[in-house]
């Protein structure tokens, strides 16, 4: 069985014991792990691999070896207490050895987790997991932590934020990958040790990594995924770093003739693209009629960049430009 986003954050949290397995799948590794870390926890308890309650399986050993995965669910453990098989970084060269233990499961067994990298529909693994009864599958976007999550690994770190705290920390996470985020609320939790007063915004800038230097491709995704509100801090940065105007008006017509081009022919193979799932899910949200719309605002920008004539400021066209497609991809998604 499938689960959505906001399902998984709630049964990774609180896993069902007698289920057969679960698969986590995604094109960021550091993701996948995270959220499998979090869920082996929740399922199996702190000292799971000292009791010996936990297997775990390389898939490229598990392809030299096929009877480990079903001798690993199969073993009486000398300790009480659910148990897992994790088999890691599987594909479909194990496929057959996976699906053949989870014909096999039975309850009592040990549950069977297995994480992968960018699973395609056709995916064998994944197919087994998403249309078995008592499995799940959970993929795994390239999205920042949202509220929810930065708030339980809060709670998981004994840390109350005050409200301008809790706005740096999403502001943090859009910033930063997920496993630099998670050290970094580590390396607050340490910092505010023995100290009971509400973190606060200054706690969070005295811990946070010195590097906060924006990519293109941020302002590019901040656009295409209507986040507004986002645009002036990146903008800043990019400004700051000396990108310039007609850069930035470039590389966002690329991008929306990419989404164009790919909401006007769905199906179509999609080549030279990174965040392919994220990008995909920004074209099927704008579609293409509005994305021809946006494609005209970007090229009228770029011409007033051109022209001779112009005397505002370039930074600030391309800004209000961006703005605009940023509110029209709102507007489409109400």
């Amino acid at each position: 069985m499938k689960l959505s986003p906001r399902e998984a954050n709630s049964y990774f949290a609180k896993p069902d014991p007698g289920k057969t397995g679960l698969l986590i799948f995604g094109s960021d590794a550091m993701r996948v792990a995270l959220k499998r870390q979090e869920f082996l926890k929740a399922l199996l308890g702190d000292q799971a691999e000292e009791e010996m309650r936990l297997t775990r399986i390389p898939a490229a050993e598990l392809r030299k070896q096929p009877a480990l995965l079903m001798d690993a669910i199969k073993a009486i453990g000398f300790f009480p207490g659910p148990r897992a098989a994790f088999v890691e970084d599987a594909n479909d060269n194990v496929a057959q050895i996976i699906l053949d233990t989870l014909k096999d499961w039975q309850p009592g067994d040990a549950q069977v987790v297995v994480t992968g990298g960018d699973l395609k529909k056709t995916s064998k693994v994944r197919k087994a997991f998403e249309t078995h009864p008592n499995a799940y599958a959970v993929a795994i976007y390239d999205n920042p932590p949202n509220r929810a999550e930065i708030e339980q690994m809060l709670a998981e770190a004994n840390l109350s934020p005050d409200a301008n705290a809790m706005s740096a920390l999403n502001d943090l996470a859009r910033t930063i990958d997920p496993g630099d985020f998670r050290q970094t609320l580590e390396k607050i939790a340490l910092f505010k040790l023995n100290d009971t007063s509400p973190l606060s915004a200054e706690d969070i800038a005295a811990c946070a990594p010195s590097s906060t230097e924006a990519d293109v491709d941020d302002i590019l995704h901040v656009v295409a995924e209507a986040r507004a509100s986002d645009i002036g801090p990146v903008m800043s940065k990019l400004q700051a770093q000396g990108v310039a105007p007609v850069t930035l008006t470039i590389m966002a017509t690329r991008h929306f003739r990419t989404l164009y081009r790919i909401a006007a022919n769905p199906g179509a193979p999609i080549y030279g693209v990174r965040d392919r799932d994220r990008v995909m899910r920004q074209a099927k949200n704008w579609g293409a009629v509005n994305l021809e719309t946006a494609l005209s605002v970007l090229t009228d920008t770029d011409l007033t960049l051109r022209s001779a004539g112009q005397n505002a400021p370039a930074i600030a066209l391309v800004e209000r430009a961006f703005i605009r497609l940023a509110m029209l991809g709102a507007k489409k998604n109400r």
